[in-house]
Order: structure tokens, then sequence, then C-alpha cells
């Protein structure tokens, strides 16, 4: 049976860090939010999604998981609680006015928040290297985090010293579209039973509304009710091959990626 916590970073002494970092030197880093995912899903789904993610690739490729990020990203922009046109229904469903999700409402301009944000992975990323590995995987459970992860990799490539770490940015349905059906969605099938499959207990399906409101939780309507733990299966062990083959490119040319131009 695999100890529950065999690769997680921050539950492992020296000895047992550096005999890992030695057999493998890859970090990962899952990146998540808080936001709605309908009725029948955790609030923290991205990041517990990236999280047991991380985990899976870590125990076939190698490597450590460092813990998840919930917090810092921008809350007024790409996010289901203040952008959906059902926001207000969210908001009563959790107990909460709409004003909290309203424009101006965290007091920093959206372009500020972007930008603190990526200094925030900046200096993950520079914190990360400091801790001896060779390559990062960044896994950006939130879909739009991507792109700040990705921005953040290509700054961190040109600031820092050789050897470099070289930092890939993912989300991991990019990595098999068109293999899935759906692939990649907000709450909807694909979403839910890759949970189901992770971090199974923490969804329930019998929560979804019926009737001509069912979706305006802010979910996929693409089949969500038949989410199932088996297709979750199915498309992890799908996204933990493609990362390995890409782990294993970075890994073998590392020394031949350590000019211009950041990995992606």
């Amino acid at each position: 049976m695999t100890p529950p916590h065999d690769v997680q970073y921050e539950r492992l002494r020296p000895a047992q860090i550096a005999a890992a970092r030695a057999a493998c030197p890859v970090a990962y880093l899952p990146l998540g939010t808080l936001e709605w995912h309908g009725l029948h899903n955790p609030v923290g789904l991205d990041a517990l999604k990236s999280h047991a993610l991380m985990l899976a690739c870590a125990r076939q490729i190698g490597g450590l998981v460092l813990p998840p990020l919930y917090y810092g990203e921008n809350r007024e922009q790409a996010l289901m609680d203040a952008n959906s046109g059902e926001r207000g229904k969210m908001a009563a469903a959790m107990g909460l006015p709409s004003a909290n999700f309203d424009p101006g409402y965290m007091m920093t301009p959206v372009a500020e928040q972007n930008r603190l944000y990526q200094m925030l992975l900046m200096h993950m990323l520079h914190e990360i290297r400091s801790l001896g590995f060779k390559v990062l995987v960044i896994n950006a459970g939130h879909y739009p985090l991507l792109d700040h992860a990705r921005a953040a990799a290509a700054l961190f490539h040109q600031e820092q010293p050789r050897p470099k770490m070289l930092a890939w940015a993912m989300c991991g349905y990019e990595l098999v579209k068109g293999r899935f059906t759906p692939c990649g969605d907000h709450a909807g099938k694909w979403e839910t039973s890759l949970l189901m499959h992770l971090d199974p207990g923490m969804q329930d399906l019998a929560a979804l509304p019926s009737g001509p409101d069912a979706y305006f939780v802010g979910v996929s309507d693409n089949g969500v009710r038949e989410s199932s733990a088996a297709f979750g299966a199915q498309a992890v062990a799908a996204i933990v091959a493609a990362v390995q083959a890409r782990v294993t490119d970075l890994l073998a040319n590392h020394d031949q990626l350590q000019g211009h131009g950041c990995p992606q």
C-alpha cells in the first residue's frame, strides 16, 4: 500500500527529501482557488484536484509535491463567483450578500491584483529553486491561472542564474485533448469525475437541482450526472503519462534549455 504522505514535501524529514530529490530532481506546484463549483462539489475543487493529480504524477514519475496554493489570485476577474450572470444566486446559496463579489470589493484594481499574484508566483519559484530542484511542473487547477503561471515562469527563466530550474506550466486537459468527451470543463463531468477518482467522497450528485434551473449553478451541462470515478481514472492515467513524457524530456535536455525561451 502506498504511504499516504510519501511524496508530500512538507510532511517529509530532511533525509527523506534529499533522497527523493537525488532520485528525481522534480518538484510539482499545484495552483487552485476557492470558487463555486456547483452544489455538488467542494469550493476547493481546483486545488484539491491539482494537488491530488500532482501526487499521482510524483508517485509514477518521481519527485516531490509542494503544498497547493489556494489564495492570492484575482478575485474580480475569471472567477465564477464574481463574473457569472447568476452570481447573485450563488452568493445566496452560500449565505452571502452578492455585494461581496462586486467590482471594487477587493480595494485593489484588477490589473494590480494580476501583477501581485504573478509576483507571489515569482517569489515561490525562486524559493522552490533554492530547494535544489532541476525541473518544476506547475499545474493550474483553475484554468485562468495558466496564463499567470506561464508569465511568471517566463520571467523567472530570465531572472535566474545558471544552472536554471526549468519551470513548465500546464492545466492537464490540454495534454489529452481529443481523447475524451468532455475534456476540460467547469464543475461538469470532467472536473467532477477527476475529483471522484483523485479524492473521493466529497461529491453529491443528488445535490444537483432539477428542472429549468438545473445548471444555473455554474456547471457545464455536459452529462455531469453521469460523472464517475472510472471516467476520472482514465483521464488521470492519460494526463500522468503525458506529464511523464514531458518531464523526461526536460530532464534529458536540461543543459540544452538553459538559454533564452522558457519551456512551454
